[in-house]
């Protein structure tokens, strides 16, 4: 163990560190699972600053692994499911030199891409041997970008053990907060629960039969369960805190869940992987405004958008210019509304739908779609308009099979009372198929 992380983790010892379909794993037997990857990174030559790939679903192996090429020094490129042209464009922009591929039968397999890593980014890392994580965006609205962090900065945020928690692992290895959620869970001596699917009763029977406590999850996914009414088919007793984030939640969406789930602490998050994951403080578990910065984070607010500066900042995009002022604080993107101490985040500004002139926050139309009867779902997104620009174009889920037609006029006549004209939907389509990513946040698209 030639990590201080890893030296944190091994003395845990006995403590459970992993629950994988119900059976237990404890930290000594991840520890030694680290040590087993550590002799085959030596038996392929993996030296610090090799850029290594690791395609690998949450499990014991994999997370191992991620700790032993960590210990290592290598740079990681985590990938999960990932269709083969994006698989191969990622390995392609960042340059990756092997790939670790982590399968669920146990035969693990390790590849030379036979490629050199030259980037001028990893030589900041190669110059002293420390770890790197690279995190590619979700490029729902445009092309995936490639974050670079140094991986001992990341480890840096988190302190020392405290209260050990039971979380449920909901982000995938390759999101920010997945990493997040497995690193800081490991930090305090917490379990890690994973589930074989990301559906409600899934997430619902291992909070039951693991006892979690923590659920880190995205509106979307909260959406279905309250849909599904999965909580009330599984005991929750367990679940102390629910943290959502990725993307903006809708105010009937909490409000549902607050009636849903009354003993649950509710708390927003907002972390980016240019920038690691922010301290937040919600002002009410039913308010949408909160708190960010602490130790290491700083922000401003420049014409409606929030700016970030962190100490556990990107070194840069390996495929992009990163827009850093020169204070150093990152332009997020995400438009804000300010309270004095608070902020509202209400969406990226890239989503915004411009209808002759007006701005229209499609998350503002959802929750109000939201409020209809027999709607499940709804993605609001723009739609090109000769006449004004953009128009708005809502599509819609439904619980129950309904004439589109009907639904066509009952979306124009519910919005008429409660929008302005403009941010009436003039587009409406019902669609059964997903309109979220495999990250669970959903997917707008202009046209």
């Amino acid at each position: 163990m030639n990590h201080s992380f890893l030296t944190r983790l091994a003395g845990f010892g006995a403590a459970e560190a992993m629950i994988v379909d119900g059976v237990p794993h404890d930290y000594a037997s991840l520890c030694a699972l680290v040590g087993d990857w550590t002799a085959e990174l030596d038996r392929h030559g993996v030296r610090a600053g090799d850029v290594v790939c690791l395609e690998a679903a949450y499990s014991p192996a994999a997370c191992a692994a991620l700790l032993a090429l960590i210990a290592r020094g290598a740079i990681i490129v985590p990938l999960s499911s990932t269709p083969p042209a994006k698989r191969a464009e990622f390995l392609a922009v960042a340059e990756v030199e092997s790939v670790i591929t982590v399968k669920p039968n146990g035969n693990n397999t390790f590849t030379s891409t036979g490629g050199t890593a030259s980037h001028e980014l990893y030589g900041q890392l190669r110059a002293t041997a420390t770890p790197g994580l690279v995190l590619f965006s979700s490029g729902t609205s445009g092309r995936s970008k490639a974050s670079l962090l140094d991986f001992d900065k990341v480890l840096g945020r988190y302190g020392e053990p405290s209260r050990p928690r039971r979380t449920l692992s909901f982000l995938s290895l390759d999101h920010i907060g997945g990493i997040n959620t497995l690193l800081h869970t490991f930090s305090q001596g917490g379990a890690i629960i994973t589930v074989p699917e990301r559906t409600p009763d899934a997430v619902f029977t291992a909070i039951e039969r693991d006892q979690v406590g923590v659920l880190p999850t995205t509106p979307t996914f909260l959406n279905m369960a309250l849909v599904s009414r999965a909580y009330e088919r599984h005991r929750t007793d367990s679940l102390e805190l629910i943290t959502y984030g990725t993307e903006p939640m809708p105010p009937k969406t909490l409000d549902r869940l607050r009636s849903a789930l009354p003993g649950v602490r509710l708390k927003q998050t907002y972390g980016l992987s240019e920038l690691g994951i922010m301290p937040t403080r919600s002002r009410a578990d039913d308010s949408l405004w909160l708190k960010i910065g602490g130790a290491g984070f700083d922000y401003k607010i420049v014409d409606d958008v929030l700016w970030v500066r962190s100490d556990m900042a990107m070194l840069g995009y390996l495929n992009a210019p990163a827009d850093f002022d020169a204070d150093g604080y990152f332009n997020t993107q995400d438009v804000v509304r300010v309270d004095g101490d608070y902020v509202r985040i209400l969406g990226r500004r890239s989503e915004i739908i411009n209808v002759g002139g007006e701005k229209v926050y499609p998350s503002e139309v959802e929750g109000v779609l939201l409020e209809m009867p027999n709607v499940a779902d709804v993605t609001v997104s723009g739609r090109q308009s000769h006449v004004t620009g953009m128009v708005v174009k809502a599509t819609i889920q439904l619980i129950e099979d309904e004439d589109e037609r009907a639904v066509r006029r009952r979306v124009r006549e519910f919005c008429g009372h409660r929008l302005e004209p403009f941010k009436v939907p003039v587009v409406v389509e019902v669609n059964r198929e997903r309109q979220y990513s495999e990250r669970f946040k959903k997917i707008r698209s202009v046209r």
